[in-house]
């Protein structure tokens, strides 16, 4: 390690990636919105939180248990210029309540997550070794 490489990590960190029980309540907060795919679901994270990742082996398993208990349904819908059907999601009615519970936990969570502006950082303006 050089003290280069501590400054490239605060420059530019490495993504930080979801745990099941935080992809669970993502996952609720968007199906509050509309319904989606597993795929969508990794990419508007992504898109909307950019330090932040969610793999497929978590997602799914959200997504898993989800169903397990009967908060989501999963169903198959085949888009025009695909040619198999994707697998959608949707939120279960008699879970609405319970979901925008569990999704005002993601909304606190990363509206209490800082991301700091390391390109503005004083302590980055000091002269590199």
């Amino acid at each position: 390690m050089k003290f280069e490489d501590i400054y490239q990590f605060f420059e530019d960190p490495p993504p930080i990636y979801l745990n099941k029980e935080l992809a669970v309540c993502y996952v609720l907060a968007v199906l509050l919105q509309q319904d989606s795919y597993g795929t969508e679901l990794i990419q508007h994270l992504s898109d909307q939180f950019t330090h932040y990742r969610l793999s497929d082996t978590v997602l799914y398993g959200a997504l898993k248990f989800l169903e397990d208990e009967k908060a989501i349904d999963g169903y198959w819908k085949k888009v025009e210029g695909r040619g198999r059907p994707r697998r959608m999601y949707r939120l279960n009615p008699d879970w609405r309540l319970q979901a925008e519970e569990l999704a005002e936990f993601w909304k606190t969570y990363m509206g209490n997550s800082i991301t700091p502006a390391y390109t503005d950082s004083p302590v980055l303006s000091v002269p590199r070794l």
